[in-house]
């Protein structure tokens, strides 16, 4: 059980829709109207090209760390050695609340999204959470739906990225949809104004972007479960920001060319309502868009279980949690004990109602652009100290991009601080903050008085020993076939000379 590894079946197609999936989500449905109404079509369109750039920047600095330490809680390893072991706990901590945080978000986002497929289904009223009626229907759809999907991870991540990779089908299938059905019904008349608010108006969907896109560091999470070179694993995580931010310029354009000004402003779900209309009021069409939807939470669902299960087992293996918690199942090689934990914390979540949404999105969404912050700062450094390590996506401007990155999560974090708009609410969103940090404190501190710090360290030295000189052995092989195809090609050369002779 001792030499039990994470297995590595994920392919190309397995890693872009973990990814994507994870990233797309459920926003695009919710909230593409409520982009449009603060900026303008086009201002939507442009502060989602911005905001797009600026999380390619954070992307980059994981995309060449993921592929130089392909290692299960890659930020672990990031920040371990570029600034020691307390540092890479803080970071790793943070990331496992903004994941828990969405799971937990998803199984109360998907009982709201069947109020559309099933008006009026919530019944059996048992008590109420700041003014929202909490009702056991509604509260059964959030805990069977968080049941099923800690069941699909605990089965293997091979059974979650074939999964994964059918819903991203369904969600793709519903854009092409809208996009096809409003450039054929749609008129660029319905999407004046172009511009709203001016630029104050493009910064308020500028600050909501970088939340759209929380998701492609599931990959660095998956690093260890990846078979493929590890150049492509950074191209892989680049290239689905690119999809996602392609995906919601599309998807503003589409909304906007159907519906009116009004007609967004009176819509509860602006991108379903815009499909029905591209589509001659087709309420069917309507419904396939939310299904699409649904695809989008449960894509989100998967992949955030993976990321966050990753990061819990390997802050375990290292000693800095329960080591109970980086055992892997004898049959699934999956961390079922993170897993289960996971499912134990999110699965109570619809049990406080619609209101939850948003302080989990919040909370999590503050403990995501810390660990970005630590990311990035772990970039800059392992740059200037590290200069030898073999960075097989290796950036151009690395120092540039490095700088970029920190001042754009610096920003971001201070968006959440007490006075500003977007300030985290007392005592809802800062409570699950001070619980989480709390308990971070005493897991670590007892964790390190019974595994000891020398342990954790001997750990994730011989980890990232592993790493590198796996690394370094494959560059040797690639050298190696390289010389010999070379030398079959100089005798190839030579018998053609000979035979013409």
């Amino acid at each position: 059980m001792e030499d039990q590894k994470l297995l590595k079946v994920l392919g190309n197609r397995d890693v872009l829709a973990l990814a994507f999936g994870a990233m797309i989500g459920w926003g695009w449905v919710v909230t593409a109207g409520l982009w449009i109404t603060e900026a303008g079509s086009v201002g939507a369109i442009i502060a989602f090209l911005i905001g797009g750039i600026m999380v390619v920047l954070v992307g980059l600095t994981y995309a060449e760390l993921a592929s130089a330490i392909p290692l299960a809680g890659g930020e672990l390893f990031y920040t371990f050695k570029a600034m020691g072991r307390l540092p890479s706990f803080i970071t790793t901590w943070a990331i496992v609340l903004g994941y828990v945080s969405v799971v937990a978000f998803e199984a109360v986002a998907l009982p709201t999204v069947f109020e559309y497929l099933a008006p009026n289904y919530s019944r059996g009223y048992m008590y109420t959470i700041a003014g929202w009626d909490v009702n056991f229907t509604w509260v059964a759809v959030g805990v069977i739906g968080s049941i099923l999907i800690a069941w699909v991870n605990f089965k293997g991540i091979k059974l979650a990225s074939f999964v994964t990779f059918l819903l991203t089908l369904l969600i793709i299938i519903a854009g092409v949809l809208l996009i096809t059905g409003s450039s054929v019904a749609g008129n660029v008349e319905n999407m004046t104004p172009l511009f709203e608010k001016g630029a104050v108006g493009i910064l308020i969907v500028i600050i909501m972007t970088p939340f759209m896109f929380v998701g492609f560091d599931i990959i660095p999470q998956a690093a260890e479960e990846i078979n493929l070179p590890r150049k492509r694993i950074g191209q892989l995580l680049i290239f689905s920001v690119f999809l996602a931010i392609a995906w919601y310029i599309s998807i503003i354009f589409g909304v906007s060319r159907v519906l009116t000004p009004t007609e967004i402003n009176n819509s509860n779900l602006v991108t379903a309502d815009a499909m029905a209309k591209a589509f001659g009021d087709s309420r069917m069409m309507g419904n396939i868009l939310v299904l699409g939807g649904v695809g989008g939470i449960l894509t989100s669902w998967i992949g955030f279980y993976i990321g966050g299960s990753r990061a819990i087992y390997a802050l375990a293996k290292a000693g800095m949690l329960p080591k109970s918690l980086g055992d892997l199942h004898p049959k699934y090689n999956t961390p079922y004990k993170a897993i289960i934990l996971i499912g134990v914390l999110t699965t109570i979540a619809p049990l406080f109602g619609r209101p939850a949404l948003v302080w989990l999105v919040d909370a999590g969404g503050l403990a995501l652009v810390v660990a970005w912050f630590m990311v990035a700062a772990s970039f800059l450094i392992l740059r200037k100290n590290s200069p030898e390590m073999a960075r097989p996506f290796q950036l151009r401007g690395g120092r540039v991009v490095g700088w970029g990155a920190v001042l754009m999560s610096v920003g971001i974090c201070i968006l959440y601080m007490p006075g500003m708009p977007s300030a985290l609410v007392w005592p809802y969103e800062w409570a699950i903050v001070l619980v989480w940090t709390v308990l971070g404190i005493i897991l670590y501190k007892v964790s390190m008085s019974k595994y000891g710090p020398e342990n954790s360290d001997a750990h994730m030295n011989n980890e990232l020993d592993r790493i590198f000189t796996e690394g370094i052995e494959k560059e040797v092989v690639l050298a190696e076939d390289k010389v010999e195809e070379e030398e079959e090609e100089v005798e190839t050369e030579d018998f053609v000379i000979n035979s013409n002779k």
